[in-house]
């Protein structure tokens, strides 16, 4: 049979391997023949990976040692690892949604993929509307080092602020990055692209539950599904984006979402995340306040 998908032998690092999306992946990256080098702040307990590594996204010399153990050529970068901010701060969710995507990219992956690599990121439909809030990541986008990022990040908003915030503008940075450094990378031969998930019924489901307000609202999310997604729903996409059956597929931006996002766009929906984030105020404890109890009421019904 025709190895149609291109992952045989080829090395595939996959971030956030142990659970939700990113094992969905890396279980079908073994059964396509890849040799999969799982990293995760947990073990990860996948049969037939090459290696797992337990790796803190929030941490430079944690990743540094991950990558230390990876061989020198890596042909296909999963950036899978997530956080939803609804049990982090600020900092640490944009760190782990952002930060460390970008610094393994441009740290490792921009030096050890070949021409006719690809990476393939999972961003959000929380992160739509990314090019009319360009101002909120401008500067994160420009960073170089991984020092000069946690600078950037600092200045963006208090530690204790609103971390959900955090999570969408991490979203649309994350978008802006794929569409940006598009270029860049087609001039190395390398494909960037990134699937935008939907509600799904991942490790984070109870978090976004409750800043949606309700299981309920959650679902509305999911588009005509009138279900949560499931893990390898979401997986199956990121695997083909990366795959050489995707080989003329850049700077996507691939909502998977039951057309969730196409009902917005014919207006048939209303698009609840197309406003400012990032704003000064919304980082002041009484704004936060009335974030919360307007949260709290809508669980209440």
């Amino acid at each position: 049979m025709k190895d149609y998908f291109g992952y045989h032998d080829k090395v595939c690092v996959v971030t956030g391997a142990a659970s939700g999306m990113g094992k969905a992946a890396a279980e079908m990256l073994v059964d396509l023949g890849a040799k999969v080098y799982a990293l995760d702040v947990n073990e990860v307990k996948i049969p037939g990976i090459a290696l797992s590594i337990k790796a803190n996204l929030l941490e430079k010399s944690s990743i540094d040692a991950a990558f230390a153990q990876i061989p020198g050529q890596i042909d296909r970068f999963f950036g899978c690892a997530g956080l939803s901010g609804a049990r982090t701060d600020w900092w640490v969710t944009f760190t782990v949604n952002f930060v460390a995507n970008k610094y393994m990219i441009e740290e490792y992956i921009d030096k050890r993929m070949p021409s006719g690599g690809a990476i393939a990121l999972i961003s959000s439909i929380g992160g739509l509307h990314w090019e009319n809030y360009a101002g909120e990541y401008k500067k994160i986008l420009q960073a170089g080092t991984w020092e000069e990022m946690m600078d950037v990040m600092h200045g963006l908003a208090p530690q204790q602020a609103y971390a959900p915030f955090a999570y969408i503008l991490s979203k649309r940075a994350l978008n802006a990055y794929v569409a940006k450094r598009a270029r860049y990378w087609a001039k190395k031969g390398i494909r960037i692209n990134a699937i935008l998930p939907g509600g799904a019924a991942t490790g984070l489901q109870k978090d976004f539950e409750t800043m949606a307000g309700g299981p309920d609202k959650m679902v509305e999310n999911c588009g005509l599904a009138a279900r949560l997604g499931q893990p390898r729903e979401m997986g199956e996409p990121l695997v083909f984006l990366n795959s050489d059956m995707a080989s003329y597929l850049t700077a996507t931006l691939l909502p998977v979402d039951y057309g969730d996002t196409t009902l917005k766009i014919i207006k048939e929906k209303k698009s609840l995340t197309n406003i400012p984030v990032n704003l000064k105020i919304l980082h002041m404890p009484f704004v936060i306040g009335l974030i919360m109890r307007q949260i709290q009421k809508g669980q209440q019904g």
